[in-house]
């Protein structure tokens, strides 16, 4: 019992590090700038990177920059980004600032930064995001995404997963498995971008009262 404790205290303690890592880190124009370039990074290298049609036929898309990744026995991952849906007419919505963590037990060391990208296939499963706190496998199933355009007719795209899932390391994107990770809105970082106290991620994505930057428009127009 008490090495379990222990195990579970190990945890918190070390999400609340890598949270409080990220107290400290960009603001949300600058987090949207990170987004643009991730999104220029998968447009580079359309051979290798997230098949076209997943973004032709996504209804939502979360772009998370440089997420923390630590470990030493146990494991932790932490970051902050945006999710996008698209509206009735089919165009991406003003992005809602999102975070994500999770743990993990098993023998691990050392500490790398990696770039997540979620494409999501209905967008009842973008909605779970904004009823509170999402687990990826849990909440909606999740898969580590084909890569390349040759993926394009391969029967990955028609399985059932609601979710694909790819992270980007130096340069190239692969797909990777996420089950357990937990998607929060930040409803912090969303009222102080958007300037607004107590801003619900529906009203963001409504445009009510929002004002869309250059920035977000570039990052929309991109996806």
């Amino acid at each position: 019992m008490r090495h379990r404790n222990f195990i579970v205290a190990a945890m918190m303690a070390l999400v609340m590090a890598l949270t409080t890592t990220a107290a400290y880190a960009e603001s949300g124009a600058a987090k949207i700038e990170d987004c643009i370039e991730v999104v220029k990074a998968i447009k580079a290298i359309p051979e290798k990177g997230v098949p076209p049609m997943l973004f032709k036929d996504a209804q939502a898309i979360a772009i998370i920059p440089a997420v923390v990744k630590v470990g030493f026995v146990i494991g932790g991952r932490y970051g902050t980004g945006v999710v996008t849906v698209r509206d009735e007419k089919g165009k991406w919505t003003d992005p809602v600032f999102i975070k994500i963590a999770g743990g993990s037990l098993g023998w691990q060391i050392g500490a790398e930064s990696t770039d997540l990208l979620l494409v999501f296939k209905t967008k009842k499963s973008a909605e779970g995001i904004f009823q509170g706190r999402f687990t990826l496998g849990a909440d909606a199933s999740v898969a580590a995404g084909p890569v390349g355009r040759s993926a394009e007719g391969a029967t990955d795209l028609t399985l059932k997963a609601e979710i694909y899932s790819y992270s980007r390391s130096r340069g190239l994107f692969a797909g990777v498995a996420l089950n357990g990770a937990a998607i929060m809105v930040d409803d912090d970082a969303n009222a102080s971008y958007y300037g607004r106290k107590y801003l619900g991620p529906r009203s963001v994505v409504a445009g009510e009262g929002v004002e869309r930057s250059r920035a977000v428009a570039e990052l929309l127009e991109l996806l």
